[in-house]
């Protein structure tokens, strides 16, 4: 087995943010003892901690280092102390910051219900059946949430707009990535969009069709994103890999969480060209429980497993986290979040050493 040393820029963040990346870092070096890798941190600022800081969301110093390391682990930002602050200096306008900064135009989100939660799930049981497994590939550095903005006066009075604009390029290699992991599932790819009326998803359709020559052994299969979000909840079980835009993205995989049960289990990448990446829970800052020991770090405990597959290559130390969490869960204990009648219920540093002690 090949030793390996591994540069990862830490960012906390807000909220619960610190709590569960503390959790991670445990479980990370104790995967490196295990295994005999070596993995440096370098914690820096970000979102609110940042503003307070230095009156920035995302210090250029944040974005140096995460450029220098070999990857990017990030807690949450944002909270109602920092909701008045103008636009660009939002907490959460340091997310897209990082990600066109270290240029991560895929989102990869598994929505995995596991068996030992089910009760947890919203969908009546013959709906959810043995579980729940989809994957949704978010296009992240395109669409309206990047295109051109501003407001303006017309007949009616003042006017806002947002502009969705996709390329080529842009589409072909967020399909490629979705193509890619399909095979590695079950060869299905469902590209979601609004082709029936916006010119932007014609465009994104006539792409990922072309792109899917590439790829004979996956079934390719084209939904609009209204009955989209409604057949996630009729059957869950049709879909194997979305891919979609940025905005149906960010709508999709929301909803994908809370059918399996807890926005607090799932874990996130957000890939480019090369190995960087930033791995990220995709729960928020929850302000409202930040340091009272009841967030659940499962989900960025997750993410650190995919930052192992997908940055590291390690796919036997990420199986091995992934199995830890399985194991504790299938133990009966829980975080509040996912508490269930006559469960363990557990706080969010016992959740850690459980899982540690797992492994």
């Amino acid at each position: 087995m090949k030793k390996m040393d591994f540069k990862i820029a830490t960012l906390p963040g807000d909220g619960i943010g610190p709590e569960v990346i503390e959790q991670t870092i445990a479980v990370l070096n104790k995967i490196g003892t295990m295994f005999g890798h070596t993995f440096n941190y370098t914690e820096l600022l970000v979102g609110g901690s940042a503003i307070d800081a230095t009156e920035e969301p995302l210090p250029q110093l944040t974005i140096d280092t995460c450029l220098a390391s070999d990857s990017v682990l990030l807690g949450a930002v944002g909270g109602p102390k920092w909701d008045n602050l103008p636009g660009d200096k939002r907490p959460e306008k340091a997310l897209l910051g990082l990600r066109g900064a270290l240029g991560l135009y895929a989102n990869i989100r598994p929505a995995v219900l596991h068996k030992a939660l089910k009760d947890a799930c919203p969908l009546r049981s013959d709906i959810v059946g043995d579980g729940i497994d989809i994957c949704v590939v978010r296009e992240l550095t395109g669409g309206m949430y990047f295109g051109d903005r501003g407001r303006t006066t017309g007949e009616m009075g003042e006017a806002a707009y947002d502009t969705e604009c996709y390329s080529i390029t842009e589409v072909e290699r967020i399909s490629r990535i979705a193509f890619e992991i399909a095979r590695k599932r079950n060869k299905k790819v469902m590209s979601v969009d609004k082709a029936n009326v916006l010119e932007s998803s014609r465009l994104w359709r006539s792409v990922v069709i072309n792109v899917a020559k590439d790829y004979p052994d996956v079934e390719l299969d084209h939904m609009y994103v209204d009955n989209a979000a409604m057949q996630l909840i009729r059957d869950p079980h049709q879909f194997d890999v979305i891919v979609t835009t940025n905005m149906f993205g960010d709508i999709l995989s929301d909803e994908a969480s809370m059918v399996t049960g807890s926005i607090g289990m799932l874990p996130s990448a957000s890939l480019g060209k090369g190995t960087l990446g930033m791995y990220e829970p995709i729960h928020g800052s929850a302000p409202d429980i930040a340091g009272q020991d009841k967030a659940n770090p499962i989900a960025t405990i997750l993410s650190a497993a995919m930052m192992l597959r997908y940055s590291f290559g390690l796919e036997q130390e990420a199986v091995a986290i992934e199995e830890a969490v399985t194991k504790v869960l299938d133990q009966q204990f829980r975080t509040g979040d996912i508490m269930s009648a006559g469960m363990q219920l557990i706080g969010t540093k016992e959740m850690g050493q459980r899982i540690l002690a797992a492994l």
